[in-house]
Order: structure tokens, then C-alpha cells, then sequence
């Protein structure tokens, strides 16, 4: 059983940064795709970004050029810089592995308000 743990959301203005953390309990460094996904109240899930193991990038066209998702496979984590947020940017972010199944974390709440 793969474990994804996701950390580092909260409460940031319009404009802020934010850095989300993906751990997950094995290596990830032979998972092809691992990738952010958000889901907003009343919305269907929806792709942020995904990274394949050969570290090629795939951004949703909301986030192109303020968030850059990254993997460090020495922590077996998996990251989300989000800059110049916005409050459409308010969702569930949900840290996502496709190995043999896919697998989900339990999500972080990202809220953009002032």
C-alpha cells in the first residue's frame, strides 16, 4: 500500500506564496507520473500539474507561469511552488500517483481570501 502524505497548505492572501509537500512512503523515483490535482466546492477534481520520472512538466493553463511543481527522489517527495495566487486558486489540493493504480493523498486546504 502506497502512503502520500500532503502538508503545507493554509491561509494566504491574494498575491502570496505557498509550498506544497508531497511524502510518499516508498521511492518515487520509478513512478512515472506523479502530479498536483485541486478540487473547489462544487467542482470536479481537476489537474494542476504533473512530473514524469524523466522530470518533464505538464501545467494546467490557470497556473502556467505561477506554479512550478518539482520531485526530489532522495526524500521521496514531491512538490508544489505556487506564486501570485489567486482566490480562484481556493480548492483542496490532492497529491497523486500513477504506479501500477493510481493513488491519492488525503489533501491539503489552500485558501486565497483577504
Amino acid at each position: 500500500q502506497v502512503q502520500l502524505v500532503e502538508s503545507g497548505g493554509g491561509l494566504v492572501q491574494p498575491g502570496g506564496s505557498l509550498r506544497l509537500s508531497c511524502a510518499a512512503s516508498i521511492s518515487i523515483f520509478s513512478i512515472k507520473v506523479m502530479g498536483w490535482y485541486r478540487q473547489a466546492p462544487g467542482k470536479q477534481r481537476e489537474l494542476v500539474a504533473d512530473i514524469t520520472s524523466g522530470d518533464s512538466t505538464n501545467y494546467a493553463n490557470s497556473v502556467k507561469g505561477r506554479f512550478t511543481i518539482s520531485r526530489d527522489n532522495a526524500k521521496k517527495t514531491v512538490y508544489l511552488q505556487m506564486n501570485s495566487l489567486k482566490p480562484e486558486d481556493t480548492a483542496v489540493y490532492y497529491c497523486n500517483a500513477q504506479i501500477v493504480r493510481t493513488y491519492w493523498g488525503q489533501g491539503t486546504q489552500v485558501t486565497v481570501s483577504s
